[in-house]
Order: C-alpha cells, then structure tokens, then sequence
C-alpha cells in the first residue's frame, strides 16, 4: 500500500454500461412484440447492445465535450462555412444510419416499421441524444419529398441508404444525404407567418421551379446537412411556401447560405445549430405558394413525435441511473433503495417513466395506422398534448434523478449532468408548450368527430375504473368552456388528457400494480402535485413496480 494514500476508495458506485437496453426493460420488448414488430427484434438487440456497450458511452461523452466548431474561412480567406465535428459525432451517426432508421417507416409496408422505427429511436436517444436531431429532420422530410417527383427521383437512393457519408459534397455524388429545416426568424419564433425571408423567383416560377431567397434564419438546425426545407415569402405581397435549399447548386458551387455562427447551447452540445443569411441562395419551390406553413407543419407533426420518444429515453436513461446507483450505494446501514422514502422517489420516476414509453410506442402505431379514423385522431390530437407534457416531465424527473446521485450525479463527468442540459430542448423545439397545448385545443374544435372518437375510446379503456371515468368527465366539461376560458386553462386541460391517455395504456400493457399505483398518484386524493416522490404505494407494490423498471438480473 502506498504510504501516502489515506483511505481506500468504497462506498462509490459506477454508471450503469455495459448493459443490454433491450433486454433491460421488459415493459419496451413487450411493446415490440405487442405492435407486431417481431421481425425487427433480432437487430433491435443487437443495436441495443452495441448501443449500451461502454465504447458507445465514451462517443457519446465525446461527441458532447468535443462539440462541434465554424471554420468560416479557408486558410487564404475563402469562404468555407465548414463545421468539424468531432470523430465522435461521425462514429454515432454512422452507428444509427446503418441500423436503416432513417427510412424504416417509409421503405416498406410491412406491419410494426413504425414501432420497430421508434423502438430504435428511443434506445439510442438513452445514450446520446444530439444525433437524433439530423435523423430526426431526415425521416420527417421524406413524405414531403415523395410528393415532388423530380426531387424524389433524385433523392429516395440517397435518403433509405444505410451508409454514412459526411463529406461535403453535391448530392449526386453522395451514397447518402441529410436534411434539415429552416423555420425560425429572429422576430417571430413560434410565429412562423411573422416570417420575412423572401424567395424571387427566377423564371416564372411555380411548383418545382428555382428561386433565389434572402433572409435570414435564427435557428438553422444542422447547418451540414446536405439540404434544407426553408419557409420564406413569396414577394412582397405573397404568401408563404416551403423550399428546397441544397448545399450545394446545380453548377457545382456552394450554395450561398452564409453561416453566422453556430448557437452556444445549454445542452444538444453535441449538434450543430446555427443562424443563417441567405444571400439569394438558390431554392426549388415544394408545394404550392401560400401553402408552406402547412407543408412544414406536416413535418413538424413527426418531429413532436420524434421530441416525445426523445424526452421519453432521457427519462428512462435517468431512471435506470438512479435506481442501478440506489440498489448499490450505502447509506445509514443499508442501501439507498431499501430506504422507505428513496423507494418513494425511485416509484415515482419507474412510473413516469414507462407511461411516457408507452405513450410515445402508442403513438407510433397511430402514425403507422392513420388511415383509420380512430388512429388518426391519436396522432392529430395526442402527439402535441404527449410533446408538451413528457417533455416537461423529463426535465423534473431527470433533476430528480441527479439528486439521488447526489453530487456524484451533479459533475460534469456524470451522465445525469448531460440529460439534465439536454432535457429542455424538446420542450422547446417544434413549438414550446403553450404552442402544444394550443395546438391540441384547435384540433379537437376544427375535428370534433375526432375529439368525439378519441374520447370515447378512452372511456372505454377507462372502464371499470371510476376514477378514470371520473376525470374524463370532468376533462368533458372543460372542453366545453368558452374558447377564452378553454385557452386559459388549456394547460390544465392538456396535462390531464395525457394522464388518462397513459392511466388506460398502463392499464391495458403493465402489471395492475403499475397501472394502480400510476392512476393513484396521479389523479387519485394522494397525487403529489408533481413532487417527485410525494406518493403512497403500497409496500407491497414497491419491488414489483422496481423490478419492471429494471429487472435485478440482466442480459449482457
């Protein structure tokens, strides 16, 4: 022994790696198998252990440390607007490009794609959540472009490839591309119409012809991508479209898409988002003029599913943190997850945790299913309500989680520190709450045979339990309000459509003790308001709820 050391290191516990995510969570598998997707399971666990592997983990650490960099110039003063990523970020990319995720929805017919798709969303945004921001804008542009026949013809080889290809180059030299989407103006945000950027055309223009834009762009996400779908206004008096703006112009040149800077983020450190000036930057007109808020909107319709299932793997990642570290850490004579009020705050986090996941695999098979009325009024009216609250609830919970941790959870070397920074972001991105909440409220008064249908099938689910009924009723009653008092409590309204949403599913897919003790805490006369850990659950319920969230024995 060393005389210089004072004390032997005990009593500390590592992160949880190493670990099979498939394997380690019954409550996803069971969803897979439940949603059809069988035929995807075999490479689901596959990623999922390369995914948990301790090699993805350092990536992941990496990719966020080493965030990326603007190199505007060329070492003689030509611009370049190069960003350099760190070979972390390229490793990760390549990792989920080559799983097929990209196109799985789109690529084929056969039933579960939708869910095998999230299934493998989820389980890499559980280790690092950056490089789902380009995949997500990618998968979502693909039903645009399958509507404009030249651009399509030229782009579905590229876009279902499952090689990574990050060089900077034209499109038709490329094995595969990458998309973005430019939304968001200094003076408008979640204000798309307030937008100013304007497209000229250069002939007569129309759908499919080229135009030149000049503007600007606050936020431009992924400025490497290898195109962009931008909102701008046609003319002075015009209305908005949606564009298509490459990288890189027909004749071989740059586009003349001038990178500002790059955003200094409180987290998603490891993705490039920037602000943008269009200096006639060469576009192709998608759609028709005066329709491209609605065009973008149908994207953004995907990316909210995408920010749920995002916000659902941080919960998770959170949670298995803090109850892996709790079943090992000592304290006061025993172990932090044998302690009565620990269990509290771990049952509390296992229950938000799973409902969030079933909520978002719900929601997937909507968007797979939506030809049927009933599917489809899930997916219009409960993927902005489900984005506006498991989006806010990750950020509570994972704060919550890092707290079990303690200060080991609160350094910069802990994985909690980088969910707690990442967690904000699907709030706000594709339209903060208020936004959704709205959004759920205009859906149900402009569809009300879909409002009409969702709800009755949530009575139906809600059977047999009175509580349940209960709030449904009483959830009935304030959408019928005055539209200004409806606005004003559309908060309120919002988060207890989620919670009944999630209450029949857990009811329908989880062990009764999960469903029970969910439904008790939630809406019953014990629920906490939204302290986590503030619960009753029946002792006995406690290592049933505990095991399911993470099995004590797991497959490596």
């Amino acid at each position: 022994m060393n005389p210089w050391d004072t004390h032997e290191v005990h009593n500390q516990v590592d992160e949880l790696i190493d670990v099979n995510l498939l394997n380690a969570d019954p409550a996803l598998c069971a969803a897979l198998e439940r949603a059809g997707a069988q035929a995807w399971l075999p490479q689901l666990q596959s990623y999922a252990q390369q995914l948990g592997a301790r090699h993805t983990w350092e990536l992941a650490r990496l990719a966020n440390q080493h965030g990326p960099a603007l190199q505007r110039f060329d070492a003689r003063g030509r611009v370049i607007d190069a960003v350099e990523f760190h070979p972390a970020w390229h490793a990760l990319m390549a990792m989920y490009r080559a799983q097929g995720l990209i196109s799985l929805p789109f690529d084929n017919e056969q039933p579960g794609r939708w869910s095998a798709w999230a299934g493998g969303f989820y389980l890499h945004g559980q280790v690092e959540q950056g490089t789902l921001c380009p995949a997500t804008m990618t998968t979502a542009a693909i039903p645009l472009l399958r509507r404009e026949a030249a651009l399509w013809h030229a782009l579905q080889t590229p876009l279902f490839s499952h090689s990574y290809d990050a060089a900077d180059a034209p499109i038709a030299g490329k094995k595969s591309v990458w998309l973005g989407m430019g939304m968001t103006e200094k003076q408008g945000g979640s204000d798309v119409r307030a937008n100013t950027t304007m497209a000229t055309p250069i002939g007569a223009g129309g759908r499919g012809a080229a135009y030149l834009l000049r503007g600007h762009k606050w936020f431009f996400s992924a400025p490497t991508s290898d195109a962009h779908l931008v909102v701008a206004r046609v003319g002075e008096e015009g209305g908005h479209a949606c564009f298509w703006v490459p990288r890189w112009r027909p004749d071989g040149t740059h586009n003349a898409v001038r990178i500002q800077r790059l955003k200094e983020k409180l987290g998603n450190c490891s993705n490039a988002s920037s602000e943008v000036e269009f200096e006639d930057a060469y576009a192709v007109l998608m759609g028709e003029e005066g329709r491209g808020i609605a065009t973008i909107i149908e994207m953004a319709s995907m990316t909210r599913l995408n920010c749920v299932l995002g916000s659902a793997a941080i919960l998770r990642t959170a949670t298995v943190q803090a109850l892996s570290y709790a079943r090992q850490r000592q304290a006061f004579g025993k172990a932090l997850a044998q302690q009565p009020l620990m269990c509290s705050v771990l049952v509390d986090l296992a229950l938000e945790s799973e409902a969030a996941m079933q909520l978002g695999m719900r929601l997937a098979q909507a968007f797979e299913l939506e030809s049927d009325p009933l599917q489809r009024a899930w997916k219009r009216i409960l993927t902005p309500a489900a984005k506006f609250w498991v989006c806010k609830r990750a950020v509570a919970c994972t704060a919550e989680a890092m707290e079990v941790l303690g200060g080991n959870g609160y350094v910069e070397s802990s994985v909690l520190a980088r969910l707690l920074r990442e967690a904000p972001v699907n709030s706000i991105w594709e339209g903060s709450g208020n936004i959704m909440c709205l959004d759920v409220l205009r859906a149900m008064a402009k569809e009300p045979e879909a409002a009409a249908l969702l709800l009755q099938d949530l009575h139906q689910q809600a059977s047999q339990a009175p509580l349940l009924q209960k709030t449904l009723q009483d959830l009935t009653q304030m959408l019928r309000q005055p539209p200004a008092l409806q606005e004003a409590h559309a908060r309120h309204t919002v988060q207890q459509l989620v919670l009944v949403a999630q209450a029949c599913l857990l009811r329908s897919h989880a062990p009764q003790e999960v469903a029970g003790a969910f439904i008790a805490t939630r809406l019953g006369t014990t629920a906490s308001g939204w302290v986590v850990g503030a619960i009753a659950v029946p002792p006995a319920d406690i290592q049933v709820i505990l095991e399911r969230a993470l099995p004590t024995v797991k497959s490596t």
